[in-house]
């Protein structure tokens, strides 16, 4: 009689199997809380950076500890004066369609190098011929974002600094290709009034931050309390079955009163 009943409830490899899912749902769920958490202050604090007025370039003594978390998108000023001839080209596509972020060096006076993105040229201006008047000689002063490196290539391809070819700004390889000493980590993305002539083109730094946490967070829960009402209900039906099969045997109670009366003995007077 314990057959039927046994069937009707889940199987223990699926239940533990089923219970461990919704704890890693739920976990999901609210990792994806926290995240959502730690994006909301970040750009909160980048937003902070960007507007707040420009500072001088932190010192030299201090770039070592320099880090995106504590430092990127801080708005700095520099003075120098721009070695154009050692001018690298990166490959960018800007809402003013594909062509080249014109990083330059800016020899201070204290004879350190900053690595200016002076701003974005189309390919037909990347001759430097071309943008002759947009170079300025001279002592010049350019405020901008702090940016960090960014090694490995980009748009999936790596820089190949033997070739001259630059899909990202990677500091550390532009400095050696290009023999720049006393070089900061990191460098600086020129502000929109940088601009002089037909130079390049400043002031086009993208400051997105993507934040789909809380979709994340809402697609996880969902799916662990389906899974759990799933469960339920399995759980649920399966002990119905089970009260039913004992409690209403098999031929409900007009066969029980059948066998009841079947079983009762006809009494015969004796003669």
């Amino acid at each position: 009689m314990r057959g039927p009943a046994r069937a009707a409830r889940p199987s223990l490899w699926l239940t533990v199997l089923s219970l461990t899912a919704f704890v890693v749902l739920m976990a999901l769920g609210v990792w994806q809380v926290e995240r959502r958490a730690w994006k909301l202050a970040l750009i909160d604090r980048v937003e902070q950076r960007v507007h707040a007025p420009a500072q001088p370039i932190p010192s030299r003594a201090s770039w070592p500890a320099i880090t995106a978390a504590s430092d990127e998108y801080r708005h700095v000023s520099a003075s120098g004066r721009f070695l154009h001839d050692r001018e690298t080209l990166v490959q960018a596509v800007t809402e003013a369609g594909p062509g080249y972020w014109v990083l330059t060096p800016l020899q201070r006076a204290d004879g350190t190098l900053i690595l200016v993105n002076r701003g974005f040229v189309p390919s037909e201006r990347r001759d430097p011929s071309t943008r002759q008047g947009g170079n300025p000689d001279g002592q010049v002063e350019i405020t901008g974002l702090l940016r960090i490196t960014e090694p490995k290539g980009g748009f999936l391809r790596d820089n190949a600094p033997q070739h001259n070819r630059w899909y990202s700004r990677d500091v550390t390889a532009i400095a050696a290709a290009r023999d720049l000493q006393n070089a900061a980590p990191f460098f600086v993305d020129a502000d929109a009034g940088s601009q002089s002539g037909n130079g390049p083109i400043g002031g086009l730094t993208v400051v997105r931050f993507p934040n789909n946490h809380l979709v994340y967070a809402l697609t996880w829960f969902a799916l662990a309390f389906m899974l759990a009402g799933r469960l339920f209900v399995t759980f649920r039906g399966g002990l119905f079955r089970r009260t039913r099969f004992v409690h209403e045997p098999a031929g409900g109670s007009d066969a029980s009163a059948r066998r009841t009366g079947s079983d009762v003995g006809t009494i015969v007077e004796p003669t």
